[in-house]
């Protein structure tokens, strides 16, 4: 089959080296040199390099629905495109420059978490599992019919960073699984989502993640788990002589225990008080970005019962 490739970010880099080692003909790379990452700066997208280490043709393009790239996928007479990527949509004047029209990578289980945060939201929300899902382009982003989806277990201390890099390789067993199926019928429609399940997924913002020590242990550590290495869980340290630096959680857990103190205090066990159970801290991040064991925060400041952790005010 005949294919033209859409992504540029780590995500997409897996499952272009895969149909590249693939029996596929990988006939274009559309993609982007840069990305803006959160923080407001470009970098360097990994596609492009992919694609060249493996002799693809690339087309750099920030918008693929210009009629200028329309007509050169009409020219490369390719079966079908590729998207995999949250933040562009290819239109129908483009899908219907392939054969067989366009097919999505999404890590969700389409038709929860729609949208281009998927993975945080999912767990940010306690989900038990997630997945990959293959599924034909619409005009409604993310609704089209499902051609193929891969489940996998959310690991109970398992940090966005993590579950990012394994769904990206779980998705190139979705995109094989799904070539599979359209070899054997082009025009296979797929399964229509139910879209009484459907689900946003918009994207995490800073303020989404500010920790507040009046909710419970279990909602904080989700909120440690799911925005790292972007927004990061936000809060403030301070000492009983006055100090304070604001800081990221990066991994915690929840206990149970109960404790007689006010949420955000430092208990005798050195964890901290929340509105309902404690919260373990195992990494911070400083506010120069190290990243600390919570037994050397503890060492380096001299963390003592009666300290707290406090809501950052923006």
């Amino acid at each position: 089959m005949r294919i033209v490739y859409f992504g540029w970010d780590e995500f997409a880099a897996p499952t272009l080296m895969k149909l590249a080692n693939s029996d596929h003909e990988v006939v274009a790379v559309v993609t982007r040199l840069y990305q803006r990452m959160q923080n407001g700066l470009l970098s360097k997208t990994p596609v492009p390099a992919q694609a060249k280490k493996h002799g693809l043709p690339v087309l750099i393009y920030e918008n693929p629905n210009t009629p200028e790239l329309i007509e050169k996928v009409r020219d490369l007479k390719a079966d079908l495109g590729i998207i995999i990527g949250s933040e562009q949509d290819l239109l129908e004047p483009l899908r219907n420059a392939f054969g067989t029209g366009c097919i999505g990578i999404h890590p969700s289980l389409l038709p929860k978490y729609r949208g281009p945060s998927p993975i945080g939201w999912a767990i940010l929300k306690g989900e038990k599992k997630t997945g990959v899902t293959v599924f034909r382009m619409t005009d409604q982003p993310y609704a089209g019919p499902v051609l193929v989806q891969r489940e996998t277990m959310i690991r109970p201390d398992e940090i966005w960073f993590e579950l990012h890099y394994r769904l990206a390789r779980i998705a190139c067993d979705a995109i094989d699984a799904a070539l599979k199926t359209l070899n054997e019928d082009l025009h296979f429609t797929g399964v229509p989502q139910d879209e009484s399940q459907a689900t946003s997924a918009r994207e995490l913002e800073g303020d989404d993640c500010l920790l507040r020590f009046d909710e419970s242990a279990e909602t904080i550590a989700l909120k440690c788990r799911a925005t790292w290495p972007w927004p990061g869980a936000l809060s403030k340290y301070v000492n009983q002589k006055g100090g304070a630096e604001n800081l990221k959680i990066l991994r915690a857990t929840a206990g149970d225990a109960n404790t007689q103190v006010p949420p955000g205090t430092v208990t005798s066990e050195l964890k901290i008080a929340t509105a309902d159970g404690e919260l373990e801290i195992q990494q911070l991040v400083l506010s120069d970005g190290r990243v600390i064991a919570w037994q050397d925060f503890v060492k380096q400041r001299q963390v003592s019962p009666g300290d707290r952790f406090e809501s950052v005010v923006r």
